[in-house]
């Protein structure tokens, strides 16, 4: 699948404290993504490179 801006997402790189962390696609520049994570009472932007990440299917 694509990721796009709103597509939900997960870390897969194992070496990253975000490790299979899920968020949302806020935007998309040059191989960057940036992701929004959002828990409880705290909300954060974080980017990542294009290939940390995988889409993630919710129609399961």
């Amino acid at each position: 699948m694509m990721i796009l801006p709103g597509a939900t997402v997960r870390v897969i790189n194992s070496d990253d404290i975000y490790y299979r962390f899920e968020g949302l696609v806020q935007r998309i520049s040059d191989g960057k993504v940036a992701v929004l994570f959002e828990g409880g009472n705290w909300d954060k932007l974080v980017t990542f490179q294009l290939a940390e990440l995988e889409t993630v299917d919710l129609r399961k």
